[in-house]
């Protein structure tokens, strides 16, 4: 077979990046089949977060929502609205221009508001909290149906968390009530307990059956305890979500119910260990808009983003599914021809000469959508690319992965198995317009 050349901008200097963090933390979903190769792999990988203890809160102080700032520092800490200690530059003045000129209208453009995401939205208040609700869906592009839909929704959502999360007593005391039995002996009533007449085999808090609200309770522990355990290590080094203040409890809070009434609501998924990694950038959003009233209503908006973002990769956490032409293995097969089409000579040192299986790193790539691979603002920056493809966020995912490969070819070609599994899994610190630069110019070069 004939190598393919290399095209000559690929070999550019501006392809270098700097050496790779000495530490990072490798949270795996799941457990993918075990191979091994993979097991070899593994071994010269860190601890995965999972086995560790949750790290120390962080002191710091939060402001309440009410009184949250309005002059675009961050209640994260930073100045800006995402943390960034960096002024404003005039090139992030015109995008904000031309992003606010097109949620003024009445009727939004979407290939236009995709168009303008696609070159990353500034970090400008309330912006992207809008416009991410529109690129997945939530927001219809007329202005005049905002209110109706926002209405229907919060409301169904609260619906849901009456009907998901309310405890089986509170349940059964709903249920006899609405059966006429207000008036109960005065001696059962004053301990807070039901006659014992009124109480069925169903409503008895031992009871097995498979209608019984208790044994449904019961065996939904170990999912409410996961999803305890996952909040409180989303992100310890940012106060929003970590920090020992009633602001911070209370989005955890909310994270904990999104991803509870999402598992009860999707039982051939449930919850699998780290969707709290995907959910805190929408949640982080939504809660940041400066505006009062989305604010208060983040966790409903929040969840029904969640959703649509998770419709698109579902069948990636359906373990029976992974060898399916839905399923994590295709989505990495997928990569892995996407980076022989573009860079044969890199994929053959990678997957030929030193056995570097995509497996080993491009799982957590493709199930995380990359949220562990750079700093969290920066991954906001990188969702603006993957929710603004009208053909859906795997497209953008895949080519950012294959991007994220080329620009590191140098270090690979030079690198055996070990240095670039460690590479591969501590990806270095990137520049991340430039990254989203390569991505699209590689899906460019696809089209043509």
């Amino acid at each position: 077979m004939v190598r393919k050349k290399v095209p000559e901008w690929l070999n550019s200097t501006m392809w270098s990046t700097p050496p790779p963090p000495s530490s990072y933390d490798d949270g795996l979903l799941r457990h993918s089949p075990v191979t091994k190769m993979k097991e070899e792999a593994q071994s010269i990988s860190v601890a995965p977060r999972l086995n560790s203890a949750p790290p120390p809160s962080s002191t710091a102080s939060v402001p309440s929502p009410s009184h949250r700032p309005r002059n675009g520092s961050s209640i994260s800490g930073g100045s800006g609205e995402y943390g960034n200690s960096a002024g404003p530059s005039a090139e992030d003045f015109s995008r904000q221009a031309h992003v606010s000129a097109e949620l003024s209208k009445k009727v939004i453009n979407m290939k236009e508001l995709r168009s303008l995401a696609l070159q990353s939205l500034p970090d400008s208040p309330g912006i992207r909290s809008i416009v991410w609700k529109l690129l997945l869906g939530y927001l219809p592009p007329e202005r005049s149906l905002w209110s109706t839909e926002l209405k229907q929704k919060r409301s169904q959502y609260k619906h849901y968390k009456d009907e998901l999360l309310t405890s089986p007593s509170e349940i059964t005391w709903k249920m006899v009530r609405s059966k006429g039995f207000d008036n109960y002996d005065l001696k059962s009533e004053s301990r807070c307990m039901l006659a014992r007449s009124r109480i069925t085999d169903e409503d008895h808090p031992l009871s097995l059956g498979k209608a019984s609200i208790w044994n449904t309770y019961f065996q939904d522990t170990e999912t409410i305890e996961q999803i305890d355990r996952d909040v409180k290590r989303t992100h310890p080094d940012i106060p929003f979500f970590s920090a020992e203040s009633s602001f911070a409890r209370s989005n955890q809070e909310s994270m904990k119910n999104i991803l509870l009434v999402f598992a009860k609501l999707n039982q051939g998924i449930r919850y699998v260990q780290g969707m709290n990694e995907i959910l805190a950038p929408i949640f982080y959003v939504f809660r940041n808009d400066p505006d009062e009233d989305s604010s208060s209503h983040a966790e409903a908006d929040a969840f029904f983003c969640f959703v649509e973002l998770l419709s698109g990769f579902r069948d990636f956490y359906c373990q029976q599914l992974d060898n399916s032409v839905v399923g994590i293995r295709s989505a990495i097969t997928r990569l892995s021809q996407l980076v022989r089409k573009h860079d044969e000579e890199l994929w053959r040192h990678l997957e030929i000469t030193t056995k570097v299986n995509p497996q080993f790193y491009a799982f957590r790539w493709i199930t995380l959508l990359l949220t562990q691979e750079f700093s969290f603002f920066d991954c906001l920056h990188i969702w603006d690319a993957l929710l603004s493809d009208p053909e859906g966020p795997l497209e953008s995912l895949l080519g950012i992965c294959c991007a994220m490969l080329v620009l590191v070819r140098r270090r690979l070609i030079a690198g055996d198995f070990t240095s670039n599994m460690k590479l591969l899994q501590h990806y270095p610190t990137t520049n991340i317009s430039h990254l989203l630069y390569v991505a699209n110019k590689l899906r460019s070069k696809m089209l043509v």
